[in-house]
């Protein structure tokens, strides 16, 4: 009830300050469990995705958007806690893997959960390697994949502003990815590599991004040092 309340709220506002544009929803099932996976350019994609998803839908959201003390992310922690967002802390192998288990108890009870395989923002507006997270739910869970592409946000939105600027947003679904092939056999680490691959691959032919096979965060990190050194 307070996810929808959020919504018919917060609704309206956040239509007219990005004139978000749907392509595809008819890829979300009516009903029964599936994983969105998207790109990740902005902290407003974890507000969009779930506002324009005919189905509600839980995003695994970094849990610094839940605690910050800054008027942007308190804001921003009220709507996700609204709309009944996963607080999640990135911080070791541990709490990753407490995400997955809620997550995959989110699909067992056949709901929508989202996820981006990325891990984290982009940095420049590329696409980056996919951290295997989306593998291992999707073939704990048999769940289909349904590959998301977010266009428009980081420029509404870019990493380190305070405020969202008025732009025109879309947001392009893909037909869902089912991996038959794994079924019934192993789901190990190379597994879930294939399956997190492709998937990654369908969210680049969506968004027409450029891909590069490293880690987000590693590019950050190499980003952060560029900086320090001068």
């Amino acid at each position: 009830m307070q996810y929808q309340v959020s919504r018919l709220i917060a609704g309206p506002f956040l239509r007219s300050l990005a004139r978000p544009d749907v392509i595809g929803a008819e890829h979300i099932p009516a009903g029964g469990p599936a994983i969105l996976a998207s790109n990740h350019l902005s902290v407003v994609d974890s507000v969009y995705l779930p506002l324009m998803v005919p189905r509600p839908v839980t995003f695994a959201a970094k849990s610094e958007y839940f605690t910050g003390t800054r008027l942007r992310d308190r804001v921003v922690g009220a709507y996700l806690r609204s709309t009944n967002q996963l607080s999640t802390d990135r911080a070791g192998a541990r709490a990753a893997q407490a995400m997955l288990d809620a997550a995959l108890q989110l699909l067992k009870d056949g709901q929508l959960f989202g996820i981006y395989p990325e891990g984290t923002r982009s940095p420049d507006g590329r696409l980056y390697r996919g951290r295997t997270g989306v593998g291992y739910l999707a073939l704990n869970s048999g769940a289909p994949v349904i590959p998301v592409a977010m266009i428009g946000t980081d420029r509404m939105m870019p990493p380190g502003a305070r405020i969202p600027r008025p732009g025109r947003i879309e947001i392009r679904i893909g037909e869902p990815l089912t991996f038959d092939q794994y079924r019934n056999g192993p789901a190990g680490a190379r597994q879930r590599r294939a399956v997190t691959d492709e998937v990654v691959e369908a969210i680049r032919q969506l968004s027409g991004q450029e891909y590069v096979p490293v880690y987000a965060s590693a590019r950050k990190e190499e980003l952060a040092s560029q900086t320090a050194a001068h």
